[in-house]
């Protein structure tokens, strides 16, 4: 095997990279973030490795949400409090159905650049570089806006560090804590359809929190209840940005990407033989893979070893997103493949990028209930298959968006119109996606049911 370097990736092909007019620029700007501070730390990555080897173990459930991509003019920071809000609403739900701890890691902080289906767009007679996130180009169909402009990494960097100040504030200043969690969900679960359905659940949560009241255990004594920790992701797909994030940790010597504590090869970019690959397999982080129908099992094991050679628990994930329809044809093909290797990963589910369509408006769209099947589909493939299904990866936003038709809320075709929103993909409104978690509760718990009785049992 080759030596990795910082700078490898350059002597492999990539995909999905832009192409910058002005190369000075660009390296100008790559120089300077080199100088600017880290947004996370090497302690935290390791910290969120040995939570993802919890979860390989049955022990802990996987949590990812948050924006398709992140905008510059959303910017806000009721929105990134109704984003975190809504995180903290899902895992109090499903810890309590999982009887686990729940992994929180964020879609957010970093999560601008998207790949694109072609390169160009067109309107009418008129044809422009396709819109790439607003780390790399703008969203308005001009010509100015749409040329790769280095510049924007300032702005994207500066935003990162911003909303990681933000969310670290809410982790730690009193916002997580588990009552107030409580609360919210009970005002959600008043406004919606399935209020009876969804209260005896949190009946019974409001019955344990009572209970370790009485004991004593509430968050006036134990910290713990009032504090979350809380990770960030996103795809590590704009490599000379995430190549000059990359730092030496002093303690160990090792590579670290610190614009992130995980980062993920995306199903376009996942290529054993390119830039994208190569770059990850020498960074310390934990690396996510997504998989989808295009995948061959053979090159998946190929890139696990090439990334994880030790085997080490925590530092893959494969993220499956193969559509409602389609996860029994290709998920329990790999996850035979896997077991057969005896490679550690997280399962996890994307049950949103394989049930994407076009509404009859013309809109890109996600029904909820394909979102919902796909999901339920993936927890009985891996109860069939005898493995543990430990995570959920989902776009969703705080923000009272018509995205994604159906759910609780009925959206039609014909609202979508109405608070559309999203930059790239649709993504759950903040109700679909609390929704979401009460409706798989019973999932999750079938699903720790196993895991203690066979995965944790032989860990």
């Amino acid at each position: 095997m080759k030596k990795w370097k910082i700078n490898s990736w350059r002597n492999y092909p990539v995909k999905h990279i832009p192409t910058y007019e002005d190369e000075k620029e660009l390296n100008m700007v790559l120089n300077k973030i080199k100088n600017f501070p880290p947004l996370v730390f090497a302690g935290e990555t390791t910290h969120l490795k040995k939570q993802l080897a919890e979860v390989v173990d049955g022990k802990a459930f996987l949590l990812q949400g948050g924006d398709c991509a992140e905008s510059f003019a959303e910017f806000n920071p009721d929105n990134i409090r109704d984003y975190f809000k809504v995180i903290l609403q899902m895992s109090l739900v499903l810890t309590y159905s999982a009887s686990l701890p729940v992994v929180k890691l964020g879609r957010i902080a970093g999560q601008f650049s998207k790949p694109r289906s072609a390169p160009t767009e067109k309107q009418g007679d008129v044809e422009l570089p396709s819109y790439l996130g607003d780390n790399i180009n703008g969203i308005e169909f001009t010509k100015k806006a749409r040329r790769p402009d280095p510049k924007r990494l300032f702005k994207a960097y500066s935003q990162s560090a911003s909303t990681l100040n933000l969310i670290r504030a809410f982790c730690h200043g009193g916002f997580s804590d588990l009552k107030k969690v409580h609360l919210w969900n009970l005002g959600y679960i008043k406004k919606s359809p399935q209020a009876k359905k969804f209260k005896e659940l949190e009946d019974k949560i409001a019955d344990a929190l009572a209970f370790m009241d009485a004991c004593g255990i509430n968050s006036d004594f134990n910290r713990r209840l009032k504090t979350v920790n809380f990770w960030t992701s996103h795809e590590a797909l704009l490599l000379p940005f995430e190549e000059c994030m990359t730092r030496i940790d002093s303690t160990t010597g090792e590579y670290h990407d610190t614009s992130a504590h995980f980062v993920w090869i995306g199903d376009r970019t996942r290529q054993i033989d390119g830039g994208h690959v190569e770059f990850c397999r020498g960074i310390e982080n934990p690396i996510g893979i997504k998989c989808g129908p295009t995948s061959d099992p053979d090159e998946i094991v190929k890139i696990c070893n090439l990334i994880n050679p030790k085997n080490d628990k925590g530092k893959i994930t494969l993220i499956s997103r193969f559509g409602h329809d389609k996860v029994e044809k290709f998920l329990a093909k790999l996850i035979r493949k896997i077991k057969k290797e005896g490679i550690h990963v997280v399962w996890s589910c994307d049950p949103m990028h394989g049930n994407t369509i076009k509404s009859t408006t013309g809109f890109k769209t996600r029904p909820f209930n394909n979102v919902l099947k796909e999901v339920k589909n993936v927890f009985g493939v891996h109860q069939s298959e005898g493995t543990f299904a430990g995570g959920l990866h989902i776009e969703m936003t705080g923000q009272n968006v018509t995205e994604c038709t159906g759910g609780a809320q009925k959206i039609s075709d014909q609202d979508l119109s109405s608070r559309y929103h999203t930059h790239c993909d649709p993504r759950l409104n903040s109700n679909q996606a609390l929704e979401l978690a009460f409706l798989i509760s019973d999932e999750i718990k079938k699903n720790t049911i196993y895991s203690r009785t066979k995965i944790q049992a032989v860990s």
